[in-house]
């Protein structure tokens, strides 16, 4: 089995719940589901910063079993000159993700991002098994339907947070990740 975890959108999924990943629980709930041969966590960091409050998940994530793919953010002005962030790391994912299918049987994705629904089932083709692990009990679903109705289960994310989560501590943005750039 292989884990893909989408930060942006697993940390949005989490905080639309009201809880936070405690991932080494998340390492070994999966380790117990079967044989975890990899667990990817993607993120995109905001490098021009003194201080990025992503770097201590990322630098322990990396000590603790993950492997962790990063890519820099990029900033923008938009039109009603906000300044926005953008660190969409879907290509990274597909690619990894279609590397790995020769070597498990299972793959599990933290997404919902409806945009996985091909990749999903490019991996099912290569005889690999698709779970996705989202929400659709968040205002709005997290979890777009073309991607649960691609995946061969469907596992929602507040039914892991007794076994994978711990309280969203003081109401922040729990581990420095920013929202999900999806649109389903």
């Amino acid at each position: 089995m292989a884990l893909f975890v989408d930060g942006a959108n697993l940390y949005s999924a989490t905080k639309a719940l009201g809880f936070d990943i405690d991932y080494r629980k998340l390492l070994e709930e999966f380790r117990r589901r079967g044989v975890l041969v990899r667990a990817y966590y993607y993120t995109a960091v905001i490098e021009d910063q003194d201080y990025s409050p992503i770097r201590p998940l990322v630098d322990w994530l990396d000590y603790n079993g993950f492997t962790v793919v990063t890519k820099p953010a990029k900033r923008y002005t938009d039109q009603a000159g906000a300044v926005r962030t953008k660190g969409n790391m879907d290509i990274e994912i597909a690619v990894d993700m279609m590397d790995m299918a020769s070597h498990v049987d299972h793959v599990v994705l933290f997404s919902g991002d409806g945009d996985f629904r091909r990749l999903i089932e490019a991996v099912q083709r290569k005889g690999v098994r698709v779970s996705v692990v989202s929400t659709i009990r968040s205002q709005p679903p997290m979890a777009a339907d073309e991607v649960r109705r691609q995946a061969d289960a469907f596992i929602e994310l507040n039914d892991l947070a007794s076994l994978i989560g711990r309280p969203r501590a003081g109401g922040g943005r729990g581990e420095g990740e920013r929202d999900a750039d999806a649109e389903f």
